[in-house]
């Protein structure tokens, strides 16, 4: 039809040309406006090193390239080893790339407490593309809103109610692989996978954790399907917030436009049930309804609708679909890593045995009461996140003013970002940076303030997380302690070959040779 209109109009015979030179101006004057930006406004950055770049594009390029190998932050971690602490790269604006985790820090809490700092648009839209609206990152009362919604769930006091439910969980992959037949080669990381999100789904959606017991108020969790739509969304969320994909090409007829709304209606086809019914319990303000698990009644979902009016379907759906990606691969990826390190460290390896061991035998197991005593495990999966950083900063600041870094002048409109690998391995905060060394999160002695854990973020946007992650680490990670001996099937190649969706995760699944101990 377009193709007729179009054949009916009598264009100007000019009409290409002038097409033509009107396309050829723009890009000239796009070009030269970024030219007299880089030159005028974003002058003071010209003295901090830059990774070599293409006249025209700038880094693009490499930004890209790495976003499609899977290697985004392993760049961003190599160029702050080549170029130092503080770095510029350029995809048509500058960003600023922070490797100190003192300075990360105090960027982060500063800039967002007193407004010089705030996310960046881009990034904003590409988590709320993912599922919906959602106030991840956000500054001002509706952020302040939804911390004080969810803070209650997420404390450490909110976190001891669910022990049970975790513990549950973690015994479950210990009888899993008991039942593995000889030699029991297991990829670890598919199965920590699951068990996180089996926690989350439980937590979260009163989803019964065991994967066998019905589960009246929705579709049960497949997690194969579900973990498939979490890193469709997640991947591309890194391609429209690294200026890869633009958020209406969604739209277009594309491969990644299928896989992206096949992804939006598996999750929300998993999830509406139990909001629509959590929802209905709050307007017939009833949370015991006679066809209602009391799993389901006493989960986060259904408190949440219940006590904040502000949600509705839509705001809960992307709240859900946050907490399940946020809530899975991270200590998924993080427990894989420690077992690794662990396998590769046998002096750390047989430590750690001992104390779960003597912490195990003079309480029966292991429990809420004795969780504090096993400080050592907890030093571990530190460790594992100061090396393996899994999230490792995947989302921009953007400066609202000028503001000073490191007593640099950086211009408004810069983004902020910081390499979590390179932080990870400062040696001035971290000696020895490059050995696996948990002992030093337990030194009581030193002088100098508690080494800085930025791996949840910083001041008011702390992950809501950070507790549940520790709580159900220590005990998968102390369960496998106690029961067996492992190695690594493919040795160090398991944590040197890295690839990276949202996350940084093991290539080859992290494969891992277990043995029961006597």
């Amino acid at each position: 039809m377009f193709q007729e209109i179009a054949a009916q109009i009598a264009f100007p015979s000019l009409f290409p040309y002038s097409v033509t030179f009107l396309g050829f101006t723009s890009v000239v004057g796009i070009l030269g406006w970024r030219w007299w930006k880089q030159k005028n406004i974003y002058k003071s950055l010209a003295s901090i090193p830059s990774p070599p770049r293409n006249w025209l594009l700038g880094n693009a390029p490499q930004i890209l390239a790495a976003v499609k190998q899977k290697k985004f932050f392993q760049l961003l971690f190599d160029w702050s080893q080549q170029l130092g602490p503080m770095y510029v790269f350029w995809v048509g604006y500058p960003t600023l790339v922070l490797s100190k985790p003192k300075v990360i820090e105090e960027t982060i809490v500063n800039g967002m407490r007193d407004g010089s700092l705030i996310r960046s648009k881009r990034a904003s839209k590409a988590w709320n593309d993912i599922g919906g609206p959602i106030l991840l990152g956000q500054t001002g009362t509706e952020w302040q809103w939804r911390r004080k919604a969810w803070n209650p769930e997420f404390s450490s006091s909110g976190m001891s109610r669910y022990v049970e439910i975790i513990s549950q969980a973690c015994e479950q992959v210990i009888e899993k692989l008991k039942a593995a037949p000889p030699p029991k080669e297991v990829q670890v990381d598919p199965l920590f996978v699951e068990l996180t999100m089996r926690v989350i789904s439980s937590l979260v959606l009163g989803i019964p954790v065991d994967g066998k017991t019905a589960s009246p108020e929705g579709p049960p969790l497949d997690v194969l399907k579900v973990y498939e739509a979490m890193s469709i969304l997640g991947y591309r969320f890194l391609r429209v917030a690294t200026g890869g994909e633009k958020i209406w090409m969604k739209y277009l007829p594309t491969k990644n436009s299928r896989d992206y709304w096949a992804a939006r209606r598996q999750l929300e086809d998993f999830l509406s049930p139990r909001i629509e019914l959590a929802l209905q319990m709050r307007e017939q303000n009833k949370t015991d309804l006679e066809q209602v698990s009391s799993l389901f009644q006493e989960s986060m979902l259904v408190k949440i609708a219940a006590k904040e009016p502000k949600y509705n379907r839509e705001t809960l759906i992307a709240e859900a679909i946050e907490l399940l990606i946020a809530g899975t691969d991270t200590t998924a990826h993080t427990l894989s890593f420690a077992v690794a390190e662990l396998a590769l460290n046998q002096k750390v390896f047989q430590q750690a045995q001992v104390i779960v061991d003597q912490v195990w035998q003079s309480r029966g197991g292991i429990n809420t009461e004795n969780l504090k005593e096993l400080a050592y495990i907890q030093a571990i999966l530190k460790e594992t996140l100061r090396l393996y950083s899994i999230a490792s900063g995947s989302t921009s600041l953007t400066a609202q003013r000028d503001m000073m870094i490191e007593d640099q002048v950086i211009p408004r409109g810069t983004k902020i970002f910081w390499s979590m690998l390179g932080a990870g391995r400062d040696p001035e905060i971290y000696s020895d940076p490059e050995e696996f060394l948990p002992e030093r999160w337990l030194n009581k002695n030193t002088e100098s303030s508690p080494l800085p854990l930025i791996n949840f973020g910083s001041g008011s946007h702390r992950c809501l997380g950070e507790h549940l992650s520790m709580v159900e680490g220590t005990l998968m990670l102390s369960l496998l302690l106690r029961y067996f001996d492992w190695e690594l099937v493919n040795g160090r190649s398991s944590l040197e070959n890295l690839q990276q969706n949202l996350l940084i995760y093991p290539s080859d699944r992290m494969p891992v040779r277990f043995q029961l101990r006597n």
